[in-house]
């Protein structure tokens, strides 16, 4: 059977720093960090934060296609103890200060309490309400496929990660600031194509204990690319498409949805000599964003590279196999309750303006 040609296809423009670091005129994108941080006690957190861009008319996700602005910013964030705890919060409107990506290097304040600030080349700091952490990164960028830009069957993506963020900061444990270090990873990624059916995705991010990481995925629902690219001890990096997926029998599925997600996997990777286990620290946490609901969370890993044992820890992103119209509905309908449609119609212009409004859905959040 012949493939689906890709509709839009980007012509390729070299990635060049710290200009691409900041938002590009693209139907989508987002600025994605996550880690696993530790206390002085040794107990191990998860955490991520992701502000993303979009083109509400051009994106293509029924959700968003409703809202009358040409750019849309929303955020999803989530702290997790890795046991009992999950906290997320899902802000679908975001309006961010008129400073914002105007700055040298990248800067945004968003959500009223917010912050993705580079304070220096590769350095960071990211605020939300769970988390004030400073990051260094210790590598350069990784480009995915080398150059930072993919094509995958169905449309093409600009994409390139900072894989070991040393990270220092604190983060917010029934109303107290407790101190933390580990290992965050960033993303960037944009594109300039509309959501399709094809978005469906297991992802991974992978830091062993040989200072190696490996980001790793299969993309598409009918039409499905592998890819895995990696960055060594010294920096170098490698990329290929060959890669196999195998169940290690860890699912799970939502109350909330129905949705089982396939949590545990073995990844092999030929061309790197690698066969690694991943697991979840803790099964029970779903996002859930208009018609997209999606699995978030803090992993495991253990197997071997290059034919020595290694371990490590990471971050897996898996969507569910369906959407759910219904779902989206339903949000839709709560925030428009919350009078943010007419906050939103008030607003002629909002990547000018300095106002904030904020619909947050947090579970699970402590006394």
């Amino acid at each position: 059977m012949a493939k689906k040609q890709i509709t839009y296809k980007e012509k390729y423009q070299p990635i060049v720093f710290p200009q691409d670091e900041q938002k590009h005129n693209h139907i989508i994108e987002w600025w994605y960090f996550n880690g696993n941080l530790k206390t002085k006690s040794g107990k191990i957190y998860s955490f991520m934060d992701c502000l993303f861009a979009a083109k509400p008319k051009k994106v293509d996700i029924p959700f968003l296609k409703k809202i009358p602005v040409g750019q849309l910013f929303f955020s999803h964030y989530l702290l997790s103890d890795n046991t009992k705890y999950f906290w997320k919060a899902l802000n679908p409107f975001c309006v961010l200060d008129s400073n914002s990506f105007t700055k040298p290097l990248l800067w945004a304040n968003y959500d009223n309490n917010c912050l993705i600030q580079e304070t220096k080349p590769y350095e960071y700091q990211v605020v939300n309400e769970f988390i004030d952490l400073k990051m260094r990164s210790i590598k350069p960028p990784l480009l995915l496929n080398k150059t930072g830009f993919l094509d995958l069957e169905v449309k093409t993506t600009y994409y390139y990660s900072l894989t070991r963020l040393e990270t220092k900061g604190h983060i917010k444990i029934n109303n107290q600031w407790i101190e933390v270090e580990g290992l965050s990873w960033m993303d960037h990624q944009w594109a300039q194509t509309p959501a399709t059916d094809d978005d469906k995705w297991t992802w991974f991010s992978l830091q062993l204990n040989n200072n190696t990481e490996i980001i790793v995925f299969v993309y598409g629902n009918k039409i499905k690319t592998f890819h895995a690219s990696l960055s060594d001890a010294r920096g170098d990096t490698k990329s290929t498409d060959n890669v196999i997926f195998k169940e290690a029998g860890v699912n799970y599925k939502s109350p909330d949805t129905g949705h089982v997600y396939q949590l545990g996997h073995i990844i092999e990777i030929p061309e790197f000599k690698a066969k690694l286990t991943v697991v979840p620290f803790k099964k029970d946490q779903e996002m859930i964003f208009g018609n997209i609901s999606y699995w978030e969370g803090g992993i495991k890993v253990t197997g071997e590279l290059n034919g020595k044992k290694v371990e490590g820890l990471g971050f897996a992103e898996i969507t569910a196999n369906i959407r759910s119209e219904k779902i989206a509905s339903s949000l839709w309908k709560n925030i428009g309750k919350k009078g943010l449609w007419k906050n939103i119609q008030d607003i002629s212009d909002i990547g000018a303006k300095t106002v904030y409004f904020v619909n947050k859905n947090i579970i699970n959040k402590p006394k």
